[in-house]
């Protein structure tokens, strides 16, 4: 009988990633609806070490697959390893975050177990009668979100993107079980021979880590207009990000996109300049704490999610915001100043 709730944790150069931890967090909750335990999937190669903390971000038990073949991701090793996890451990629920190695893995291990798979998902529940999985997503170009059940198969599988879920305060008590599963691999597995890993010198921004965000959107007007929002993001210790709008113009990189086909962000601060408000990018920024918008137009549906509106020109109200927050900080310097 299919029972438990599995994660796998995605590592990179033995670090995990930060939505498995997201992924933990989110099936804690559910974990508790459904009366069962959370179980961390971790492969690799050395890896061991690292199932301890998957631990304290709030799994019950973790299955390591330690392998060499499964030091650097290949599509294949990994398929047939939690494959065979899943086969032989028969979890009631899988789950993947919405990543590059997620979206690759995910559909062929739905295709080896024989089961479905609802990707980049949104929100997760559980039914309270059937106790099924509620997987929702937008669908239709974003216009709707679709909640989708698999009642006839399991595992109940489902790719989550990255940041849409919160991770729980580490748990430095906390006690679980570490399980080594074995999985025997032949030389037919490694199909795809790794001759060199070339990693990218330029950093990329990860604006979901950002507490502070000043996203602009078409009514910034080009590209220069970015150069104001840049400031004020640096004055409050931010990042700058855009919608979709701005990336296809080629005002700003791709990496910085909020929304259903960008990233999926959670600041403490969201401030949304010259965004209209479509369903495609409230789905990335709607779960921000606080959402400050400025708009010319005071119909647009941006302000709908808002906390506060601003109806008016972004590049009159943007200079006034930059040096009022200028001089809050030169004031409140002076003030530490004179105690001191």
């Amino acid at each position: 009988m299919s029972k438990n709730i599995y994660v796998f944790i995605e590592q990179r150069d033995g670090k995990i990633q930060k939505v498995g931890y997201e992924l933990i967090g989110e099936s804690t909750r559910l974990a508790k609806d459904l009366g069962q335990k959370v179980v961390g999937v971790l492969l690799g190669h050395n890896i061991a070490d690292k199932a301890e903390m998957i631990i304290k971000h709030g799994a019950d038990e973790v299955v390591v697959v330690d392998n060499p073949i499964l030091e650097e991701y290949s599509t294949e090793p990994y398929t047939k390893a939690l494959s065979k996890v899943i086969k032989d451990l028969e979890p009631e629920i899988v789950l993947f975050g919405a990543t590059s190695i997620g979206r690759d893995l995910a559909p062929r291990i739905a295709g080896r177990v024989h089961t479905g798979l609802t990707a980049d998902c949104t929100s997760l529940s559980i039914d309270e009668e059937s106790k099924l999985l509620l997987m929702t997503r937008p669908a239709f170009g974003g216009n709707i979100m679709a909640t989708i059940v698999c009642k006839k198969h399991r595992p109940q599988m489902a790719t989550i993107r990255p940041g849409v879920m919160s991770t729980l305060d580490i748990d430095m008590d906390k006690e679980g079980e570490i399980k080594l599963f074995n999985v025997e691999f032949t030389d037919t597995d490694k199909n795809v021979e790794i001759l060199e890993v070339v990693k990218e010198n330029k950093k990329a921004t990860d604006i979901t880590a950002a507490k502070v965000l000043v996203s602009g959107g078409r009514g910034i007007g080009g590209p220069e207009g970015f150069n104001i929002l840049r400031e004020v993001a640096s004055e409050l210790g931010g990042e700058v990000s855009s919608s979709r709008a701005c990336v296809d113009a080629g005002w700003i990189e791709s990496t910085r996109q909020v929304g259903q086909t960008g990233k999926t962000v959670r600041p403490n601060l969201y401030l949304a300049c010259g965004i209209s408000g479509a369903i495609q990018h409230v789905a990335g920024m709607e779960e921000s704490d606080c959402i400050i918008s400025i708009n010319k137009n005071d119909t647009s549906a941006i302000f709908n999610t808002s906390d506060l509106g601003i109806v008016g020109d972004l590049k009159v109200i943007l200079p006034k915001l930059l040096n009022a927050i200028k001089e809050y900080k030169n004031k409140d310097k002076e003030t530490v100043d004179s105690l001191v």
